[in-house]
């Protein structure tokens, strides 16, 4: 199963590149949504947690408010520029960034307790291999949030697209995903308001 969006890491920075200077001012009212996509989580105090694909960063003050100042937040973006604006927001004083690939990321084995992640999977030039990369960093029983500000359909209707069967973001496609990259998916939102697919590291 393809996913038709799915680009190289050529591409990726081809297409969010120019649009990081006006990525927030396009989408302003999405603050509240991440943050109720990082409560999903259920980090704790101390927890390590990683954004990946943060993009310009908006979700970070959320988790740095999660797992306090004893927690580590790690963000890693491979668009350079959308790591300039988490800066220019001032959003790097929440986390400390990285500029990497999700699909191989600089950090040792069962590292992290939590990944939260934005939009990020449809980006994946390989889902499973990016999913199990997520999985490899993740402590067994730690947790994985993949979120989207909006849900399926009306992301569709942003872009003028409509649904299909074979979009891997549809639970009957991510769940079997999912479970061959290492997580069970736990709980799965698929509303006008969000997008979210819960699931924890298995082992």
């Amino acid at each position: 199963m393809t996913d038709h969006h799915a680009a190289d890491p050529h591409d990726v920075r081809a297409f969010f590149g120019p649009r990081a200077a006006d990525w927030d001012s396009k989408f302003p009212g999405d603050g509240p949504a991440f943050a109720t996509g990082v409560a999903e989580l259920g980090l704790q105090e101390g927890d390590r947690v990683l954004d990946a694909g943060c993009g310009t960063g908006r979700a970070l003050e959320a988790l740095r408010a999660a797992v306090g100042p004893r927690g580590t937040v790690l963000a890693a973006d491979l668009t350079p520029e959308m790591l300039h604006e988490a800066v220019r927001a001032g959003r790097d004083r929440y986390a400390a960034l990285l500029l990497a690939d999700a699909t191989r990321l600089p950090l040792p084995d069962g590292a992290l307790d939590a990944v939260f992640a934005a939009g990020l999977v449809s980006h994946l030039a390989d889902s499973a291999g990016g999913l199990a990369e997520l999985a490899r960093v993740v402590r067994p029983g730690g947790r994985l949030a993949l979120f989207h500000p909006i849900g399926r359909a009306a992301l569709a209707a942003r872009k003028g697209r409509p649904l299909t069967p074979g979009d891997l973001r549809a639970e009957p496609n991510l769940r079997p995903l999912l479970a061959g990259s290492g997580w069970d998916l736990v709980r799965y939102v698929d509303e006008d308001a969000r997008y979210l697919a819960l699931a924890v590291r298995q082992g």
